[in-house]
């Protein structure tokens, strides 16, 4: 029994000694900013393809949180959201009448609020905005129809993989 147990004890010592040092090292790391990549530029592309004005309101209070804390800690970022499908809706005032994505009640009383708020995330934290441009040609919508500062890529899908092949850590709020 006696040796049983005498062989119990170095055993027991490493467990001791790895939960420890486990300890330490979640001591240390919380105490330390969001990790960098390699650049030294933290990478984030946003995917909207959703409808649901209440969603992308979640998704706008998310960025603008995600950079604030960024600014605070004086991390530089590289923040996008790519806009597919549904998610045209909350690129132009255009109405989008006879398209699937027509404006509805929900996106009538919340667009000014929500342009609004694109607008400043794009202006004062500089959030960049893409679009699919084939949503944008299936539908019809000009160009000049889009807001400000938006930059029109071939395919919105196509471009988050692009992004995410460089880095870019990819996000979609459900």
């Amino acid at each position: 029994m006696i040796k049983r147990f005498s062989n119990l004890l170095p055993r027991m010592f490493m467990a001791m000694l790895v939960l420890w040092t486990a300890g330490a090292l979640n001591a240390v790391a919380a105490d330390q900013p969001a990790a960098k990549p390699k650049d030294d530029v933290v990478k984030v592309v946003y995917h909207a393809d959703f409808a649901d004005p209440r969603r992308f309101s979640a998704m706008l209070t998310n960025i603008h949180n995600m950079v604030s804390t960024y600014q605070a800690e004086l991390v530089d970022y590289d923040v996008r959201i790519v806009f597919v499908s549904w998610g045209i809706r909350f690129v132009t005032q255009d109405k989008l009448a006879g398209t699937p994505f027509a404006e509805d009640d929900a996106l009538k009383q919340r667009r000014a609020d929500l342009l609004a708020r694109l607008a400043t995330l794009r202006d004062t934290q500089g959030v960049k905005l893409e679009v699919c441009g084939i949503t944008r040609e299936q539908i019809g919508l000009d160009e000049k129809k889009l807001i400000p500062g938006v930059t029109l890529v071939r395919s919105g899908v196509v471009r988050l993989v692009e992004l995410q092949h460089q880095g870019f850590a990819y996000l979609k709020v459900e």
